[in-house]
């Protein structure tokens, strides 16, 4: 069984992004305060797993989680630390999202002195026009500040995320900004193709055409070289979505695609207990809060996945990673052979090109990747 991993949801930002549609809500500094009693408390009466495993990687996601006080992030490590056993190994990788201008270099300092290591750093464009129509409430000059920041406070493991896709970006816009980040020199990337969902702000001025429709070929031009331009600066792709310098893939998210146990914590998280169980968390926040503070479980969803099921999510999961997945070795953990029980599909997406084998592994192409949802939905 693989180390498990911790996720932390911080759902507080200082304004709401247009195209957000995650379980966020205002930075209020007394709705945190209550938030993170009760999410201390959700940690300490955890026992949803009897004996959990070692726990090797902490993420603090949202939200912004760097809109905590260091206080507070003490207090909800110390509380991990209680419940969970941590293997000596965590220190390699305790990961804190945050966004330009939200931190301060004190804040930082102390951040690092309590154990983050890691900063999943929201960038996004270098653009300030672009941010501006995302909502973002940072600069491009907050962005370039906030990273010198983190070196100085010893952040040596910093990944930046960006977005490709935006409504009116140009590729010539987007070769800027990828310039831009590449000269910060960042140890991972993260790179998004813009998703427009339904409900979200930019959704309505898209419809109402206040904005243009995004261009899927342009956006899939991105991509190509966003791959392009990583690989000559020594980024190695080995995610649909993710880059790193050798020695810097995410461990907590590699736990997602690879099947491993993982345990949420805070309002909407996610859990699965590395085996057929999966469960998640009440969305809203003050019911969260109040669930947890009044002994009732915050656990509102809960899936027990058949053996068929477990078999479509190691697939789809798996071919998100660049090395794919190794046939002999799924064989041996479901006693069945992927070949015969998808062998249309896959006839079908190898004939188009979309997947290719290496010996006893499966993978997907480079055109697969950018229809990597048409595929994954074959094993749905």
């Amino acid at each position: 069984m693989s180390t498990a991993g911790i996720y932390i949801h911080i759902p507080f930002c200082r304004s709401r992004c247009s195209y957000c549609d995650f379980a966020t809500g205002i930075f209020e500094s007394t709705l945190s305060e209550r938030y993170v009693k009760a999410l201390v408390k959700e940690i300490l009466c955890w026992h949803e797993i009897e004996s959990p495993e070692l726990v090797d990687t902490l993420y603090f996601g949202g939200g912004t989680p760097s809109l905590l006080s260091a206080e507070q992030l003490q207090e909800i490590l110390e509380a991990i630390r209680t419940r969970f056993s941590i293997s000596s190994d965590t220190a390699g990788e305790v990961t804190m999202e945050m966004n330009p201008g939200t931190v301060t270099p004190s804040l930082l300092q102390e951040f690092h002195q309590l154990g983050i290591n890691r900063a999943s750093f929201g960038a996004q464009s270098f653009d300030d026009r672009e941010l501006a129509r995302l909502g973002r409430s940072h600069t491009a000059a907050e962005t370039r500040c906030t990273f010198e920041y983190l070196r100085n406070a010893g952040f040596d493991n910093v990944s930046f995320d960006l977005i490709a896709g935006l409504p009116g970006q140009s590729l010539e816009g987007w070769e800027r900004n990828l310039d831009q980040a590449l000269a910060l020199e960042p140890e991972h990337l993260s790179f998004y193709l813009l998703e427009v969902h339904e409900g979200t702000p930019l959704a309505e001025h898209i419809k109402r055409g206040i904005q243009p429709q995004p261009d899927d070929d342009l956006a899939a031009r991105m991509y190509e070289l966003m791959l392009e331009r990583s690989a000559l600066k020594g980024y190695e792709h080995y995610e649909i979505s993710n880059l790193g310098l050798a020695g810097f893939e995410s461990r907590h998210n590699t736990k997602y695609w690879t099947g491993a146990p993982y345990y949420g914590f805070g309002c909407s998280a996610h859990s699965y207990d590395g085996r057929l169980r999966r469960w998640s968390n009440e969305r809203d926040i003050t019911r969260y809060i109040d669930m947890v503070q009044t002994d009732v479980t915050p656990v509102i969803e809960e899936t027990h996945l058949t053996k068929e099921q477990a078999i479509s999510e190691s697939i789809f999961l798996g071919l998100r990673l660049m090395r794919g997945i190794d046939l002999k070795r799924h064989h041996l953990q479901f006693g069945a052979d992927f070949r015969d029980s998808h062998g249309m599909e896959l006839t079908r997406f190898h004939d188009a090109g979309l997947i290719e084998y290496d010996g006893n592994l499966l993978r997907l192409t480079r055109s697969g990747m950018l229809l990597s949802n048409e595929v994954f939905s074959a094993f749905v």
